[in-house]
């Protein structure tokens, strides 16, 4: 894995944790979450995505 890849793989990482963090106090909903996810999975392009699921 390149350097590139590795710092996409965590800014995905870190995104999908506020992501979360959102979702749990209410700010956003599964909707939006999915939403906003499938931006970050398109803006970053990780290659381990799957296995954060």
């Amino acid at each position: 894995m390149t350097k590139e890849q590795t710092l996409n793989e965590i800014e995905y990482k870190m995104s999908l944790k506020l992501l979360n963090i959102l979702l749990n106090r209410g700010i956003i909903n599964e909707e939006e979450f999915a939403k906003i996810d499938e931006l970050n999975h398109q803006s970053f392009s990780p290659e381990l995505s799957e296995v954060y699921v």
